[in-house]
């Protein structure tokens, strides 16, 4: 490691002397092959500081490379080293990552590759929700991509990641937004015979929202949905609502907690399932768990 990152530094010395204002004759003859140069050069020392895990550093000498990459006019190289870039800081400072994807997608969205600059809004969107706990600007990330995706007809790649939106809306209690996705995006899979079994999960979820409400709210909401998937009606899922609801109309908490406990003996509850169980539970008793 220490080779490379020696190797990477002396690299970096020799692209930045490439960047000197040259001589007179140099200047006339040979300006743009110092900066194609320097460009190269710094290319080589990010990626000797990457073998050293160097990320920050490497991260840097990318940068450099694309701001030179920008100013000879070339984008679409300019936003490879800007990705580049942010590949690297994601590993050692996640804001700066942030900075380095946007400036590509800026890049991207210009020449109009909304595939490659919806790619990289999820990139953020991981970001504030793996590294910078921010689960709003994780969102909003999230749904500039699903818009691009669907502006680009990739209708499974943008459900995909409004079913991420809707999971952490019912998280913040944002019930109506992640209502409208999850029947938004079961609607859809309904048209699809390769897809219609997954409405059913989209429409317990948005059932689990509704009964988070009330549970009048949840009624009308099954009617609907056995309406639209007749199917559904045969579920677990929504005999496990039908039962929830009963058990709230009539306080019973044995009852509603043992219902839980039959269908996960079966089918085992995420924590996503478990949080919106516990919250619906809490209406009915200041319950903690859901034991």
């Amino acid at each position: 490691m220490a080779d490379n990152e020696q190797r990477a530094i002396n690299l970096l010395a020799e692209a930045e002397s490439k960047l000197k204002p040259a001589g007179f004759i140099s200047g006339i003859f040979g300006g743009g092959n110092r900066s194609e140069e320097a460009c190269e050069l710094f290319t080589k020392a990010a990626n000797s500081f990457k073998m050293a895990k160097k990320w920050s550093s490497a991260g840097n000498a990318f940068l450099k490379a694309g701001n030179i990459q920008i100013k000879a006019g070339n984008r679409h190289e300019a936003g490879t080293n800007f990705v580049d870039a942010g590949n690297c800081f994601k590993k050692s400072e996640p804001l700066t990552a942030v900075e380095c994807y946007q400036r590509a997608i800026e890049i991207y969205t210009d020449m109009g590759r909304f595939n490659i600059a919806a790619k990289h809004h999820v990139s953020i969107a991981e970001l504030f929700e793996n590294e910078l706990n921010d689960i709003d600007k994780a969102i909003v990330h999230y749904e500039q991509a699903a818009e691009y995706y669907k502006g680009e007809e990739s209708h499974s790649s943008a459900n995909k990641l409004l079913l991420q939106v809707a999971k952490y809306s019912a998280q913040l209690e944002k019930y109506d937004k992640a209502i409208e996705i999850y029947e938004q995006v079961a609607t859809t899979n309904l048209d699809s015979s390769l897809l219609k079994y997954s409405a059913k999960e989209q429409f317990f979820r948005a059932a689990l929202c509704h009964l988070c409400v009330d549970t009048l709210n949840a009624t009308h909401a099954l009617n609907k949905y056995d309406e639209m998937y007749p199917s559904f009606a045969d579920s677990r899922e929504y005999k496990l609502i039908k039962t929830l609801i009963a058990k709230l109309e009539d306080q019973d908490l044995d009852g509603f907690t043992q219902a839980v406990a039959d269908y996960d003996s079966i089918s085992r509850l995420d924590q996503w399932y478990t949080t919106m169980l516990l919250r619906v539970k809490k209406t009915l008793q200041g319950e903690s768990d859901l034991c």
